[in-house]
């Protein structure tokens, strides 16, 4: 089998490859793929140190050009790409399909801004002297990406990275190395030049170990668990470092006696139990108020019901498999805490069999929870939710707020008014009213509070706000 390389300095490099499995059949290999060295990684940083000069003064039709030809091929393949992101992380090939869609979507829109890259001319507070403000690339970036979403992250990092005139090492995460591989191999066709973009995969431990060692780095944006983003903060400091995290999540979903109860049904059933729950945006809170508590608990365990586990890539699978078998471990630990803690397990919770060997979970479902319970309070990051009894929306409110996490938060109602109350006063960095908790535009900006995330939104627009710096330039005439 072709051991997928490391791109290093334009160059693909790496003799030694790892096993990317299968979750929905651990007996397919998807593919062999490099695992970088220290000493790989920093010759990775050092090529792009010695790129930044040339590219990031490169002309706005280059950059664009590059950006649209990715953007068209990866359209051009959604089927191809779909298809290997289901088997490697696990998601329905629907939902592979749609996660390649969106990645296309994202670098053509970073091709467009390419074009639009602006500053602003101002009158100075003393006379005869002009302003100006621009933006420029901030330097080397470093791109850390997890296993969740193996595609749409990677392109909504590595986009506006090249976009602004960054250059970029790239480490995804081990489990999920083939989307990244094959953006990597199709932006390196496209015509990026030598050392502009870099691709070290391999583990934490020493690619991004040595990738936060390294003072040459000048920004790192990291999505992946909150300990993990603790420690990339830690290290961007000692090096006086920008850095972006997008962390962990403990979404709430409320839903109140008016809403519509198929839409709160399918609302909380698509948050917490599609993609297999594997979304940091996922809904893993349901704050029910009692006037609906029963009849919601009812309508949810038949559509619990009617969703279909198996192997990603069967027409009739609604849900596919858990990424792997540690975090099958995390999961069914929890449901094991749950019981523990008092919970009433209402549905689920059982390792499933198939006729292929993989890592496959029944949606779970707790009721009489409280919100100081474990499964309450920590991301379990699988398809396990909790469900809270509540008296009205002022307990549902501030039960949805009294969590370390501020991602996601949605609300089900009929209420005008308690819609707009809760837009307002929601700790979340993105609120949805009658819709999933889960799902977002390529377009506008992404990003939580607390410890969900930290520093400037990823997407969109936004996005400069991280890849660039500003510079105020005085000019007398």
């Amino acid at each position: 089998m072709t051991i997928h390389q490391n791109l290093i300095a334009g160059e693909w490099v790496g003799s030694t490859g790892s096993e990317n499995v299968n979750p929905s059949d651990t007996n397919d290999i998807v593919g062999l793929y490099a695992q970088a060295t220290a000493d790989d990684v920093s010759q990775a940083i050092a090529a792009a140190k010695a790129a930044f000069p040339a590219w990031s003064r490169s002309g706005i039709l280059e950059r664009h050009a590059i950006l649209k030809k990715t953007a068209d091929e990866i359209l051009a393949r959604k089927q191809e790409l779909g298809t290997l992101l289901s088997r490697e992380e696990g998601k329905t090939l629907p939902e592979g399909i749609g996660e390649v869609t969106r990645a296309a979507q994202i670098f053509d829109f970073f091709a467009g801004e390419t074009l639009r890259l602006a500053g602003e001319v101002l009158p100075s507070a003393r006379p005869g002297i002009g302003v100006e403000i621009t933006r420029e690339p901030l330097g080397v970036i470093g791109i850390i990406t997890p296993w969740n979403f193996p595609i749409a992250i990677p392109a909504w990092k590595i986009a506006p990275a090249l976009c602004y005139g960054n250059t970029v090492v790239f480490k995804p995460a081990e489990l999920v190395p083939g989307c990244s591989w094959a953006i990597v191999d199709i932006l390196h066709r496209a015509g990026l030049p030598k050392g502009v973009l870099n691709l070290v995969m391999g583990p934490g431990s020493v690619v991004g170990q040595t990738m936060l060692d390294s003072p040459d780095i000048a920004g790192i944006t990291f999505t992946g668990s909150t300990g993990t983003g603790k420690r990339v903060a830690a290290a961007s400091i000692e090096h006086n470092r920008k850095f972006q995290l997008e962390m962990g999540g403990k979404n709430p979903m409320i839903v109140l006696d008016d809403a519509d109860l198929g839409v709160a049904v399918e609302a909380a059933a698509n948050s917490g139990f599609f993609s297999t729950g594997q979304r940091c945006t996922a809904s893993s809170r349901l704050i029910v108020t009692e006037g609906i508590h029963d009849k919601f608990v009812d309508a949810l365990t038949e559509r619990m019901k009617s969703i279909q586990v198996g192997h990603a890539l069967r027409p009739e699978t609604h849900v596919g498999p858990v990424v792997d078998g540690r975090q099958l471990k995390q999961d069914t630990d929890y449901i094991e805490i749950g019981v523990k803690e008092g919970a009433k397990l209402a549905f689920g919770g059982e390792r499933l069999e198939r006729d292929t060997p993989g890592f496959f979970l029944q949606p779970t479902l707790f009721t009489e929870a409280t919100n100081q319970m474990r499964i309450s309070r920590e991301e379990i990051f699988g398809p396990v939710v909790s469900l809270i009894r509540v008296k009205d929306y002022d307990e549902a409110l501030a039960m949805a707020n009294d969590t370390p996490f501020g991602l996601s938060a949605g609300i089900a109602t009929t209420s005008l008014k308690y819609a707009t109350h809760f837009k307002r006063n929601s700790e979340a960095g993105m609120v949805m009213v009658n819709l999933p908790t889960a799902g977002v535009d390529f377009h506008v900006p992404f990003g939580g509070r607390k410890a969900s995330s930290f520093g400037p939104r990823e997407q969109g627009k936004y996005a400069a706000e991280f890849f660039t710096v500003v510079k105020t330039a005085y000019t007398q005439a």
